[in-house]
């Protein structure tokens, strides 16, 4: 097996270690008790492979990044810079900054653009879609702001009708 392989290993165990919370003694126990050894570097590609079994025996779950190094991808496409997409994007992160949505981000969004019209991007919007996402973001921003007190002035407490009044 190739180094590259080995070094993934121990950078999985070493993960595992810190998910899993391991103080140092019960990490050098499972090292002892599953690999033979209490350190990785002295471990072969088999009690390395034993020593991340037992991890996920304990509950240690293995998470692969969509991209190696866990980089972030690059934006597929550049943001559109047309009046309406700017609108769109202001709305949307207004609805974060609110609480209305979780997720801020340009993914999360277009998301939501495509669930509203269909389309993937809102590069490909036509004027009436952007304009229809431009007002459900504006109905979905007035239902999460809170009302604001009534401008009604009250005069002091209603009556209440006496017994016998007409209705």
């Amino acid at each position: 097996m190739p180094m590259i392989y080995r070094d993934k290993l121990i950078q999985l165990i070493h993960v595992g270690k810190r998910d899993l919370a391991l103080d140092e003694d019960a990490y050098r126990a499972l090292l002892m008790g599953a690999g033979k050894h209490d350190s990785t570097a002295k471990m072969d590609l088999w009690q390395l492979n034993s020593v991340l079994q037992r991890m996920k025996d304990c509950g240690f779950k293995v998470r692969h990044s969509a991209r190696g190094g866990g980089k972030k991808a690059p934006p597929s496409r550049p943001l559109d810079q047309a009046a309406q997409s700017k609108m769109i994007r202001g709305l949307w992160l207004e609805l974060h900054q609110i609480g209305a949505v979780r997720n801020p981000s340009e993914a999360a969004l277009a998301a939501y653009v495509k669930r509203q019209t269909g389309v993937e991007a809102l590069q490909w919007l036509s004027s009436e879609q952007a304009s229809r996402v431009i007002e459900a973001l504006k109905k979905w921003r007035a239902r999460a702001r809170p009302s604001p007190p009534s401008t009604r002035l009250r005069t002091g407490p209603t009556p209440l009708p006496q017994a016998g009044e007409g209705r």
